[in-house]
């Protein structure tokens, strides 16, 4: 019988739950959201090659690509010949049965549809200038020239050009360990950088001299990785270059009145440098304060009045670098002081001509000196004997163990406040670049922020130390260096702009709407405030010292940057990768609410409420009550007393449970708030709050990102405080890139509108 009962129970049960199952349809499920989801989506698989530590695998591969080249600039013609020899290692496991070798000055070449996939209108007024280069100037074909491609024993080699791209056919197909050697002779025509743009080029000066830094000027080796093969996107003229690592041998023939430095080590030194130059180079590798002049500027205007017929050829080797460049002019200044990085001398080097000084000679070589020490603080000492600035108008561009940068004074000398640290931050800037990318290899054509990004955080902490370390360099009312980017309140109005103009962080650099905020100010400042706000400057710099100790000379991924950020500081940090680089959210954190609570010793009516439901009568509560204050219930007696004074039951409790001794140095918070934060903005981020009190004290407490993992929108914090607070203010010192701080204060700060202040000075 009992049993029958239960089982008309269970039926009706089951009858019941499927009539609300027909009546109260299921809710339809969603995919996980969360902000603080990790990452698997959107990272690679780790595997032999690259370890879900963000360290290289066991399986780990690169290529090698070594060059012979002999080169040569006829300065009449402003033309550059050469003919070289690369030798390709294949480390991989893979058989190859071609090459891909870059031809980056393709996309100078008269037919290159680089230049046309902009989209371009007809301006109604321009300058004559804008106008004749637009309409009626023919393209300047400064494109490759490639006579011949064969391999050592002189034979042709089959070979196709796709834009900035040429395949060559192997013979016969390489196996791992395989190594092949071809030859290529080749000649472009020089551009005028200052007019015709580019990252190469000269400069013509009104005598008749050229300035000449050249780069990206031979073909040379694509990448081949594990992450994607062949890396032969094509060059369009902004995504900079992917290269593998290699020995150079380069002789460079220019005429005989020509100063020459570049990649390497100059071999020859003592064939091109006179007797003194040679004493002043002794001198300089022992100068660690002050630079030492090679050559003077009056020896370089002597140089610049003559034309020499003659050659001299400069030999420079190179071990175990990415890339190549070199700067020649009859018209340069040269000096050089040495730096202690750990327990070898580095030469820090200036090359520049008059136009440059006297802004050129009292703080270039400065600048490298205090830029490879910076870096070499964050990451590894410096691992190459030189580094080299030129001086070069409108440019800002960099390579192994040589840079040119830009800004000059005006006729007579004089420099303002923007050149002087636009010249300082772009040595800076160009300088750093030996460790981001020449050493710490990213692929700069898929990830632009890998190399952009990166070095400008680190331009940032150089910044920093070289107003620190040369305070001379500080213009008058200057505290610290006015770093443009870096600082998390200067990505603002970027971040909080047009979505329509704005790109993830991982997105192709050619792909990129505001290429400067994208690559390098954004991913600089989510740097600067993850090593400041959010991780803290111990634990962060462990992990991106590791990061670079891992990945020097080799090649990583964005990836392998995130695991090994984690992997180093036992940080979880996908959420703030993901909001950071992988969308376009902003940061808008405010004050919603704050209500203040006093301790009384009358049942609120949550107390009537909840006896009244319970059966109970409010008087057995014995609880502590918490009453609003300006509510109903609210008595003004309540600010006099102390907690326990009102309330018995709460002084009853402290004198059943304390001893005498104990209740003396128990705080008795006299004022309670009840803080709601709002997030209208899309990041999750860590709430700074910034406590002041009646007394004129503050306090700053800082509530970790995770505080949003169950609700996005809105969280509240319970606040007991022995003294009164007066104002509460989120993100005091602007540490979070906040794009909205009229929501940030309590009370609620009234802001003048631009209007009223406008209108409010025409009163007045």
């Amino acid at each position: 019988m009992r049993i029958l009962k239960l089982l008309c129970l269970s039926i009706a049960f089951i009858s019941f739950n499927a009539m609300a199952q027909e009546q109260e349809p299921q809710k339809s499920g969603h995919t996980n959201q969360n902000k603080f989801k990790q990452l698997y989506d959107e990272f690679a698989t780790p595997n032999m090659y690259r370890t879900g530590s963000g360290a290289p695998g066991p399986a780990y591969y690169q290529q090698q690509a070594d060059y012979k080249m002999d080169l040569e600039i006829n300065d009449e013609t402003a033309v550059l010949s050469g003919y070289e020899t690369i030798t390709y290692t294949n480390n991989s496991p893979d058989e190859l049965t071609y090459l891909w070798v870059q031809l980056d000055q393709n996309v100078r070449a008269k037919d290159s549809p680089s230049k046309d996939i902009n989209s371009s209108t007809v301006r109604p007024a321009q300058s004559a200038s804008r106008f004749t280069s637009s309409y009626m100037s023919e393209s300047f074909d400064g494109g490759f020239n490639i006579e011949s491609v064969t391999s050592t024993d002189g034979k042709t080699l089959a070979h196709t050009i796709n834009q900035t791209m040429m395949r060559v056919e192997l013979p016969k197909a390489m196996k791992t360990g395989d190594q092949f050697s071809f030859n290529i002779k080749w000649w472009y025509q020089i551009n005028n950088h200052v007019t015709d743009g580019g990252r190469s080029g000269y400069e013509l000066f009104p005598d008749g001299n050229r300035n000449y830094v050249i780069a990206q000027f031979y073909p040379r080796m694509a990448v081949y990785n594990d992450v994607e093969g062949w890396q032969n996107s094509q060059f369009w003229g902004r995504d900079e270059f992917a290269l593998p690592f290699g020995n150079f041998e380069v002789n460079i023939t220019v005429p005989a009145d020509h100063l020459l430095d570049g990649t390497g080590v100059l071999m020859n030194r003592k064939d091109v440098f006179s007797k003194e130059m040679m004493k002043r180079y002794e001198k300089a590798k022992k100068s660690f304060k002050e630079p030492i002049v090679i050559s003077t500027q009056a020896e370089a205007e002597a140089r610049e009045t003559g034309r020499s017929k003659k050659k001299k050829t400069w030999k420079l080797y190179a071990e175990n670098v990415r890339d190549f460049g070199f700067a020649t002019s009859r018209k340069y200044i040269w000096d050089m002081m040495a730096v202690k990085l750990g327990d070898r001398d580095v030469m820090a080097v200036s090359l520049y001509s008059k136009e440059g000084n006297p802004l050129w000679e009292q703080w270039s070589t400065k600048a490298v000196a205090s830029t490879l020490k910076s870096y070499s603080r964050m990451t590894f000492d410096y691992p190459y004997h030189k580094a080299i600035s030129v001086h070069a108008r409108r440019q800002g561009m960099e390579y192994p163990m040589i840079c040119w940068n830009y800004g000059r004074p005006d006729e007579n000398g004089n420099y303002d406040d923007r050149t002087k640290y636009g010249m300082m931050s772009v040595i800076i800037h160009e300088v750093g670049h030996n460790f981001f990318p020449m050493i710490v290899n990213s692929d700069e054509r898929q990830w632009t922020w890998m190399d952009e990004g990166l070095n400008t955080f680190m331009q940032y902490v150089a910044e920093q130390d070289f107003g620190e370390w040369y305070p001379g360099a500080l213009s008058k009312g200057d505290a610290t260096y006015p770093s443009r980017r870096g600082p998390a309140k200067n990505i603002t109005r970027y971040m909080g702009g047009n979505q329509d103009r704005i790109a993830p962080i991982m997105t192709k650099g050619l792909n990129t709407y505001q290429f400067g905020n994208n690559a390098y100010g954004k991913p600089a400042t989510a740097l600067n405030i993850l090593r400041e706000t959010v991780m803290g400057r111990e634990l962060f710099d462990y992990a991106f010292k590791e990061y670079t100790h891992r990945w020097m000379f080799k090649h990583p991924t964005p990836e392998d940057f995130f695991r090994t950020m984690e992997d180093a500081s036992a940080f979880d940090l996908d959420w703030y990768w993901r909001g950071w680089f992988y969308t376009t959210d902003w940061v808008d954190i405010g004050l919603k609410d704050v209500k203040k609570y006093y301790v009384s010793s009358e049942p609120n009516q949550y107390a009537k409420n909840y006896a009244a439901s319970n059966n109970r009568n409010v008087e057995d509560l014995n609880w502590v009550y918490l009453v609003e204050e300006g509510s109903d219930e609210f008595d003004e007696k309540l600010r006099q007393g102390t907690s326990a004074d009102n309330s018995p039951t709460l002084k009853e409790y402290m004198m059943d449970n304390f001893s005498a001794e104990e209740r003396k140095t128990i705080k008795q918070p006299k004022y309670f708030y009840d803080i709601t934060f709002e997030k209208p903005g899309g990041l999750v981020m860590p709430i700074i709050v910034e406590f002041t009190y009646a007394d004129g004290t503050t306090k700053t407490e800082t509530y970790p990102a995770q505080i949003w993992r169950y609700n996005d929108n809105e969280v509240s914090k319970a606040i007991a405080s022995v003294k009164e607070i007066v104002s509460i203010k989120v993100d005091p010192n602007l540490e979070t890139a906040d794009i909205d701080t009229t929501n940030n204060s309590w009370p609620r700060e009234v802001k003048e509108s631009d209007f009223d202040k406008f209108k409010n000075k025409v009163k007045g």
